[in-house]
């Protein structure tokens, strides 16, 4: 869903996701809203983003929306090494959300923002989306 609201502002759009059905169904959309410019994977992030990495693929902006245990240590390796002007890291775990900003402000990013998005209320959980730049654009 991210990928195909993003494709309509961006030149080429990568989504990865671990399952097959999702990327199925974003190909389906994709194709039902004539949206020409997105290629789908399935697999890990911390597997897909370092292999396209490898293969000369970057990005001026990276979405990342990881499960509860927030993002791998290959992918912020990764991230670090790609050096995209922007990082949007979309969170349901605000622990593993502060732990991996850490590991990319020691990377070179600058927190400019973290929206607290309440979905679920009376309960305590909280998602969040943070806004991250690198330090020397």
């Amino acid at each position: 869903t991210i990928s195909l609201f993003l494709a309509k502002q961006a030149k080429k759009v990568y989504g990865v996701e671990i399952v097959p059905e999702a990327i199925e169904d974003a190909k389906r959309n994709a194709e039902l809203n004539g949206i020409t410019n997105a290629e789908f994977a399935v697999g890990e992030a911390e597997t897909v983003i370092p292999k396209w990495y490898e293969e000369g693929i970057t990005a001026d902006t990276l979405v990342v929306d990881p499960p509860r245990k927030g993002c791998d240590e290959a992918l912020l390796r990764t991230i670090v090494e790609m050096k995209p002007k922007r990082v949007v890291y979309v969170s349901c775990n605000p622990g593993t959300l502060a732990r991996d900003l850490r590991v990319l402000e020691d990377g070179g990013y600058a927190t400019l923002e973290v929206q607290p998005v309440d979905m679920f209320p009376h309960t305590n959980h909280v998602e969040c989306v943070a806004v991250i730049e690198r330090k020397d654009i």
